[in-house]
This record gives C-alpha cells, structure tokens and sequence, in this order.
C-alpha cells in the first residue's frame, strides 16, 4: 500500500495502540523465548517497524547493556515510545540507550555492517518491496550478525477475506513462508530457518475486530478504502456472511497466520593471505 497512507494509518493509531497490541506483545516475548537459544555478542541492535517500541526493554533484558535503534515510519508511534516513563535499569552492565529513528526500513539511515541483530515484529508484511527490505537489513547487519523477524502470512485473516467475496473489505495479500525462505537466499542470507504458526482470536461481533484492527493501525489490512466502509448495506452483507464461522462457543475467530524466520548474514572469507575471497559465479550462457 501506499507509504503516505500507510504512516497515516499509524499515526491515527499510535494513541491507542497499545491498548490493543496483545498479540504483538505475545508474538514478540515467543520471539525473545527463541533469542535464548542464540549465542551472539550484540552491542547494537535494530528494532524495524518498533511501533511504540515495547520490543525495546525485552532486547536490552536479554542482551545487557546493548543499545536499540527504535525505527519506524511514524513519527506519532515514535513520540508514544519517548513520552513513556523511563525505567530505571535493573541490569548489571552500563545504563542501556534507546534511540528513536524516523526512517523506512526500505532505506534505512543506518552505515553498513554496524548492526549486530536485526529485529523485526509483526513489520515487514507493510513493506512494499519486501526483497529491498531484506536486502537493507543485510547491508546494516555486521558479518556474523542476525535477521530475527515475524511476519503475517498468507491465512491471516481469512474469515473476513471470504465474507468480502463481493470485495467489500480489501484483504492484504502476505507472502508464502516458502517465498520468503527464498527471498532470504536470493538476497545472501546464510542458513534461513522458516517456521509458522496459527493464532486465532476470537471476539462477540465482527465490530470488535474492526475495532482493534483501526486501533492498532491495521485498519489498511482490511479496509475497503482509507475511510472505510460506504454504504452501511455493504457492512451488513459482510456481517451476515462472517456468522458462518461462528464457533460453539458464541463467538467468532478471526485467524492470524504468523511467519516466524530467522538467518545470518555470513562472515567474511578469508584467504590464507588474509585477503576476502568473493565467489564469482559464471553468468548463465
């Protein structure tokens, strides 16, 4: 979608977003859970896409003392993470920096190899050219460094995609896991590993997913235009087809599909004489 609405989106959000950012906040501690199991040392991370930055203070938790770029197209979701109270640092190391970004994670500000891990949650799926997003975050990573990312898949909200058969709402698109394995080896990551999982969460009435998906400013996942809606019968169409997927349980679900990736940017090769060795591979005749 287009950059310009995309940033409007999330400043109309940025207020309320973290009223309703419960699964960002679970998909990003399931992320943190998997960091346990990586050795690296990082001294500066970059948090792609960090909305208000909650990401922040678990990435400083598990890597003490090291300091987060808190990037993101939106300068309002950017001043909801400065205006929040400083915590005092509990950790044993130096008092760990945050620093607040304005930037594109398309074309990131950032000096090549000066980043240790790359973190991304639940952001990549707004780029338009996700391969150019990739391909950033590799320039920024330092030889050895980390891509962590969580991304929406192609299932994600797929009760409301097949209640506007008569395209009503404008369900976004998302990449296949496979495609975005691919992606990550075109693009010169080393050892890609993909995994995915379903979330459904459920709610009274279709309105209360709306609700969240304004609130939390993913109003452009599913909506028929910037403005919504027009005219009411259009609603109550889809309202009347989203009833068949009603549970036993009175309510209904609405699916999100999240794409777990992570891969390394590799280290440098050396020759025996300490020189770079840079594969040349020859052009197909």
């Amino acid at each position: 979608m287009q950059k310009t609405i995309l940033r409007r989106s999330f400043d109309r959000a940025a207020e309320t977003y973290d009223s309703v950012a419960a699964l960002p906040r679970e998909i990003a501690q399931r992320m943190t859970e998997r960091l346990l199991l990586v050795q690296l040392p990082v001294r500066r991370i970059l948090d792609a896409g960090c909305g208000t930055g909650s990401a922040g203070l678990l990435l400083q938790q598990r890597f003490d003392g090291a300091t987060v770029i808190d990037l993101d197209v939106s300068a309002k979701m950017l001043a909801q993470r400065v205006a929040r109270p400083t915590r005092r640092w509990l950790g044993m190391g130096r008092r760990p920096t945050r620093l607040p970004v304005r930037a594109d994670f398309q074309k990131l500000p950032l000096a090549s190899a000066s980043i240790d891990l790359v973190w991304s949650n639940l952001a990549l799926h707004w780029a338009q050219d996700l391969p150019l997003a990739l391909a950033e975050a590799i320039r920024a990573l330092r030889p050895g460094g980390l891509l962590m990312f969580s991304i929406f898949g192609p299932d994600t909200l797929q009760e409301l995609r097949i209640a506007s058969s008569g395209g009503e709402f404008r369900v976004n698109q998302h990449a296949d896991m496979h495609d975005i394995g691919d992606m990550l080896v075109h693009c010169g990551y080393a050892d890609p590993v993909m995994d995915m999982e379903k979330i459904t969460l459920t709610y009274d009435a279709l309105g209360g997913l709306l609700r969240d998906l304004r609130s939390h400013g993913s109003a452009a996942v599913a909506a028929a235009g910037e403005q919504g809606l027009r005219p009411r019968s259009s609603y109550l169409r889809v309202v009347s087809r989203y009833e068949q997927f009603r549970g036993v349980d009175a309510r209904l679900p609405a699916t999100f599909e999240v794409i777990y990736g992570h891969a390394w940017k590799p280290e440098s090769r050396l020759s025996p004489k300490g020189k770079p060795v840079i594969d040349i591979h020859a052009a197909p005749g």
